[in-house]
């Protein structure tokens, strides 16, 4: 069956019933079972099956995380095929369909909404620090307008941790070592503290060199986790939850791609961008680019060092904490939660992912409370309603040094605060229809203090810090769905929706007024179907959606004016005017015995800018490559030197982070053993085909069509209290791009990679 004919399948499917991916395995640890298992998810702010959920969820258990080697968001994407994830130097950009922000500085904030024990997280620096001791990680795709608000224009993830238990003792000890001498362990235990509390603590170390010649790509860190149950009666709880990660090695690196330099190391050696060998590509490719006469002229860009090659030097350092205490109580017609919390994130790194210096010094404090009364599920009318409120100080240092010709200094002191106040409705119209309807309003007023200094020759490299200057700016937007749920059988479930998304505008790096950017809409439209058949052992969900996008905020490098009023290169958040996603989404899960599990997710995905206009910057004047049009150029700063904007139209491109068509296939068979051992053998894979990386839209910034396999075998004990597991990843050993960009005044290409082929033994024991 050719893609022509899947394409024509899946349309059809979409027009009859839409899709739901939710990729599951029971959050338990009983035995197999015939039939597919339920997972509880929380998604929608009430306890549910995810196949009773009338959202597009990916929900993957504690235990399956754990199993497959998960322990951060860029991982969580081999199984979630609506995700992307992109490391971006001391951040994370996060991509749900296409929909996400390309993280660049200390100005950017996610479209995907990111939460760890229902706290919502404005700048998720370090996910991978609480990726252990988990329930299940759930990841909602589409605009979460009504029940999460906040920056949930593409959708949220959901990091959920274990919970303390009464009255019992018991724990986890997983231990993992692998090639590039990786060793992980983590740890929890669960202790009574009396007949109304309990204590939970958990851990984990990690511990691995890094994937390239050059030592970056590495991974390092501790963290540790605090749970406290309190439970005074059997309506009333209350748990505290303190959570601490500490983050440090070399961080993210990159490559400098072949396609951009003739003679660059191939992908596949994954050569540092630092690594002599690649530095010694870039100068060879240097010598023919034309450079100012204070630079030394032709072929004298970096031995004069007006351009800076990346060097070994990175790091990261940073400290992260928080603590929350939710309440939950039973008020009889409906239960109250209450959630306040704080968080803290001190993130400090030096790195060369863009092919130039990024010095950051971050620190941000954030305040929250979210109240929410949910009814019972009883009655012809039920219903979510709440309110929040969140604050957040931050205080940073950002250097960006091209090198001797271009630097950009600059300390943004920034305050948020949005108030929103919230309601979903389901009315049952019959026991098997039922009508939904939810709002938000929401109200965001940012501010800032902000000092700028742009250097380089011919004048000052590294001059002081302007005056500084402030900006103030509020916005205020309700956000809406409406749909309709029918149960057309016993396990089978039709819905249809139409939902709208809202991020607020904000400021970039440039002096005033030219600073700002207004807020992106999201109104999608959703068509689904989730189905049980065959006594339970066959699942098959459906979803077709169309998003329709208005203002669609997009960064990328270019001119921003300085306080001194001369153009200079920095971050640049634009609206892009309109684009519009739509797609289907086909997922089947087959359990035909206890021995037996098959699944297949199939995502196909067409997203395109309808309008999208940038003015790319060129420090040095010259053309700089591009996929776009080419519309005109004109003279950044007449009189003083050559740098020189080149208008483009990159209209009718797709967008980035949208592969057209996503296989996701795993299998797994279980072979019971004569002493009541089991052994578990299992595989999956990924195809994907191409995509681009990059608003410049370059061929050479785009990754290819690709397959990534794993594989894992598992002894289970007699009493399933220990299991040993032997695992494989990234089988073919693909060197597959996740992240691209141009290398300004040189126009090179540097790129990050997904993880080589790793391998290596886990255990765990249970007690």
């Amino acid at each position: 069956m050719g893609f022509s004919t899947l394409r024509a399948g899946l349309m059809l499917g979409c027009a009859l019933t839409g899709v739901q991916a939710a990729h599951a395995q029971s959050a338990s640890d009983s035995p197999p079972q015939a039939g597919l298992q339920d997972i509880v998810v929380t998604a929608q702010r009430r306890i549910e099956s995810v196949q009773k959920a009338a959202v597009a969820i990916t929900a993957v258990s504690g235990t399956d995380l754990i199993r497959t080697g998960i322990s951060d968001t860029t991982n969580l994407q081999r199984l979630a095929p609506a995700l992307s994830v992109q490391p971006s130097g001391g951040t994370t950009s996060i991509y749900v369909r296409g929909v996400g922000t390309q993280a660049g500085n200390s100005y950017a904030e996610n479209a995907v909404g990111f939460n760890f024990n229902g706290v919502f997280i404005a700048r998720p620096t370090a996910p991978s620090g609480v990726y252990y001791d988990l329930q299940r990680v759930e990841v909602v795709k589409g605009p979460q307008g009504t029940l999460y608000g906040r920056n949930a224009t593409g959708g949220a993830i959901n990091v959920l941790p274990n919970r303390p238990k009464l009255g019992e003792v018991s724990g986890d000890v997983n231990v993992e070592l692998g090639n590039y001498q990786a060793r992980k362990a983590s740890a929890s235990i669960n202790l009574p503290l009396g007949p109304i509390m309990a204590l939970r603590l958990a851990g984990q170390v990690v511990d691995r060199n890094g994937y390239l010649s050059d030592g970056y790509d590495d991974d390092k860190g501790e963290a540790g986790r605090a749970s406290l149950l309190i439970k005074p009666s059997s309506d009333w709880s209350m748990t505290l939850v303190a959570d601490y990660y500490h983050q440090h090695g070399k961080g993210s690196g990159n490559v400098l791609l072949p396609s951009s330099v003739a003679n660059a190391p191939a992908l596949s050696a994954r050569i540092g961008g630092s690594d002599p060998r690649s530095v010694a590509a870039l100068q060879s490719y240097a010598t023919g680019v034309a450079g100012p006469p204070f630079c030394g002229g032709m072929g004298q860009l970096i031995t004069s060092g007006c351009v800076m090659a990346p060097r070994g030097d990175g790091y990261m350092d940073g400290d992260f904490w928080g603590i929350s205490a939710q309440t939950e109580g039973d008020l009889g017609f409906a239960t109250l939660t209450v959630i306040p919390a704080y968080r803290s994130s001190s993130s400090n790194y030096r790195s060369y992912l863009p092919g130039f210096m990024l010095q950051v010094s971050d620190r941000a404090k954030q305040m929250s409370l979210e109240t929410r009364l949910a009814s019972k599920d009883a009655g012809s009318l039920r219903y979510v309603l709440g309110g929040f409120y969140f604050s957040e100080d931050q205080s940073a240092t950002n250097y960006f040094s091209q090198g001797n010709l271009s630097t950009t200094l600059f300390n943004p002191q920034l305050r948020t605060q949005s108030i929103a106040g919230f309601g979903q409705l389901t009315y049952l119209v019959t026991p098997r229809f039922r009508l939904v309807a939810g709002g938000r309003y929401t109200h965001e007023a940012k501010r800032q203090t902000t000092s700028l200094a742009a250097g380089g020759l011919p004048n000052a490299v590294n001059p002081p810090l302007g005056a500084a200057f402030t900006g103030n700016l509020s916005f205020n937007k309700a956000t809406w769905k409406a749909g309709v749920e029918f149960d057309a059988g016993p396990r089978s479930l039709v819905y249809a929706n139409v939902s709208t998304g809202f991020k607020a505008g904000g400021f970039f790096v440039a002096a005033p007024p030219n600073n700002t950017f207004a807020p992106e809409m999201l109104t999608a439209y959703t068509l689904g179907s989730k189905n049980r058949f065959m006594g339970n052992r066959l699942q098959l969900n459906f979803e077709g959606f169309y998003w329709d996008y208005k203002d669609q905020q997009i960064s990328f490098v270019g001119g921003v004016p300085s306080s001194s009023g001369l153009y200079t290169q920095g971050g640049v958040t634009v609206n892009a005017g309109k684009s519009r996603i739509y797609g289907t989404e086909i997922e089947l899960r087959f359990a035909p015995g206890k021995s037996d599990q098959f699944g297949a997710t199939l995502q196909y995905l067409n997203g395109r800018y309808n309008s999208l206009k940038t003015a790319v910057f060129s420090n040095t004047g010259a053309p700089v490559p591009t996929g776009c049009t080419v519309t005109g150029s004109r003279l950044a700063n007449p009189g003083v030197n050559a740098a020189r904007f080149y208008d483009t139209d990159c209209s009718g491109k797709p967008t980035v982070y949208s592969p057209k068509w996503t296989l996701n296939l795993d299998y797994a068979h279980t072979f019971a053993l004569k002493n009541g051992m089991k052994l578990v053998a299992g595989a999956r894979t990924a195809i994907k085909s191409d995509f681009y990386l990059n608003v410049n839209f370059q061929e050479n910034e785009k990754q290819a069509a690709y397959r990534m396999s794993d594989a894992y075998l598992t002894l289970e004990g007699t009493d399933r209290r220990w299991e040993l597991t032997g695992f494989i990843n990234n089988i073919e050993d693909r060197a597959v791009l996740v992240r691209a960009g141009n290398r300004p005044i040189l126009n090179v290409s540097y790129g990050t990679l997904a993880p080589p082929r790793t391998y290596g033994m886990r255990f765990a024991y249970h007690f």
